[in-house]
């Protein structure tokens, strides 16, 4: 990871975690349909070809995408993987590739691809990295993305939880103190006749 991500301690966030999954998860199954269209229209695959290719995809796309929102830098260039996490994703991708060629294939019900299918598989590969990437920045460019900071002491999550509980009051208490204002009657001004009577 990142220096600036070891530097704080992180927070589990249910609702960030919700919304990232809202955004990432709708590019993976893009692709995964592009998937099914290469196999089905382009290559005219069979059962077991198609079962093949969307393995062999799925295990592509979803190792390789960690090397994207692993950062919130420019990946390799400016944030260089360690050498365990460079060979893991990289070796499970070329694994999946590789397994259809071998004796475990037909225990798998896995057939030997064509050629054509892994030059199509290389251009989705990258298009759909770019499209991580750019769905990255503008994700986290949006204010909802900054995590918050973890309290540290006792009375700070106390205070974080009281506060948490107590915002579906607090909003409708704002709410009903302003219906009131705008429905209180004004008081108009003394008339001078009145202040000079009373001096």
């Amino acid at each position: 990871m990142d220096p600036e991500a070891l530097a704080r301690r992180a927070a589990w966030d249910m609702a960030f975690i919700r919304r990232f999954m809202s955004v990432f998860g709708p590019v993976s199954s893009i692709f995964d349909f592009l998937t099914f269209w290469v196999m089905l229209s382009l290559l005219h695959a069979g059962h077991t070809e198609f079962r093949t290719g969307w393995f062999v995809e799925s295990i592509a796309t979803q190792t390789l995408v960690v090397y994207v929102i692993r950062t919130r830098r420019v990946p390799f260039l400016r944030s260089r993987p360690s050498l365990p996490m460079l060979l893991v994703p990289t070796g499970a991708a070329l694994v999946s590739a590789v397994l259809p060629y071998t004796p475990l294939a037909g225990l798998l019900g896995f057939t030997p691809l064509p050629v054509t299918f892994f030059l199509l598989l290389f251009g989705m590969v990258v298009v759909y990295l770019l499209l991580v990437k750019l769905a990255k920045k503008r994700f986290s460019r949006a204010p909802h993305a900054q995590s918050p900071r973890p309290p540290s002491t006792h009375a700070e999550r106390l205070e974080r939880h009281v506060r948490r509980r107590a915002a579906r009051f607090v909003h409708h208490a704002v709410r009903g103190s302003a219906t009131e204002s705008n429905t209180r009657p004004q008081a108009t001004p003394a008339e001078p006749s009145d202040v000079s009577g009373g001096v």
